[in-house]
């Protein structure tokens, strides 16, 4: 007794050193990996200022990108853009350049794209990772609504992606990379439009990454869940910024295609709606049931 009980004492520490041994090179192999993926090149995140947009900041600028950071608030972004800069070695990274960008506004993305490719005269990757939510049955939703969704979730990106491809195409590389909804592969009740604009944003650049194959040019698109803005809102089916951010260095290391992080569940149903659809249907009109249920009983009583 006394002799299996040294014996977990001394495991114990073993077990923690090893633990605390397998993150510390976890991190260093990522460290590695977002600085031979993104080092010198010219990057571009749609939306800087959500979760997702600061920790990709962080990471490719740490990285040695050519960082151009866009979002809707000016302010916003000055204050990212000095926050990394404080955060870094100015002997290593590279400033930061900024564009003000609002796929809400179609009108104004002409000179926006040309605003992005006056930088550096060209870009290597981009990143399209805005999005605009909304739930509520269809009926209640009105049409101005629809196309503003349509507008951020799918027009925006594309009129983006459809403008920057002309210089990656004459240089023969590039990398477009589409952080989507897995509603855009998954389509569930109260979420018709934004399914709609996801599923429509997923099957262009689906399709464009045939066109452009021949030109050197990669597309990746990376369907989640839902991003928590930080770490600490975390929600059982959701994935972390940083999560997130590490499996964007990974995608565009390894130039995969398609990737899906999610939990097992979501990906069953994803499968479930290919291969059995009729049940898939039937699980999603029983949960619409259901949640109108206490409602119903609520009225009635």
């Amino acid at each position: 007794m006394e002799s299996a009980w040294t014996t977990t004492v001394l495991l114990v520490p073993c077990v923690v050193v090893l633990t605390a041994g397998f993150f510390y090179i976890y991190g260093m192999v990522v460290s590695l990996l977002s600085k031979t993926s993104v080092r010198n090149k010219v990057v571009v995140l749609t939306d800087a200022l959500s979760g997702l947009g600061k920790e990709c900041a962080s990471v490719f600028h740490k990285g040695g990108a050519r960082l151009i950071l866009c979002g809707k608030n000016c302010e916003k972004l000055e204050e990212l853009a000095d926050d990394l800069a404080n955060a870094s070695d100015p002997t290593v990274t590279f400033p930061i350049k900024l564009v003000l960008l609002d796929f809400g506004e179609i009108e104004s993305l002409p000179e926006a794209i040309e605003e992005i490719l006056e930088c550096y005269g060209y870009l290597d990757i981009l990143i399209l990772n805005s999005s605009m939510k909304v739930k509520g049955p269809a009926q209640s939703l009105s049409l101005e609504m629809d196309k503003l969704l349509m507008d951020n979730n799918y027009f925006g990106p594309v009129t983006l992606a459809k403008g920057v491809l002309p210089s990656m195409i004459s240089r023969r590389t590039g990398h477009l990379l589409l952080v989507n909804s897995i509603q855009g592969k998954l389509a569930v009740p109260f979420r018709t439009t934004y399914s709609a604009s996801k599923h429509a944003v997923q099957a262009f650049f689906d399709c464009l990454r045939a066109e452009v194959e021949e030109y050197g040019i990669s597309v990746s698109t990376i369907n989640h869940t839902f991003i928590s803005g930080s770490a600490a809102d975390a929600k059982p089916l959701g994935v972390s910024p940083d999560e997130a951010a590490t499996e964007i260095v990974k995608t565009l290391n390894n130039k995969r295609k398609e990737v899906v992080i999610a939990p097992s569940l979501p990906k069953v149903a994803i499968y479930a709606r290919s291969f059995f659809p009729n049940v898939f249907f039937a699980v999603m009109a029983a949960g619409v049931k259901n949640a109108a249920e206490p409602d119903d009983r609520e009225a009635n009583g």
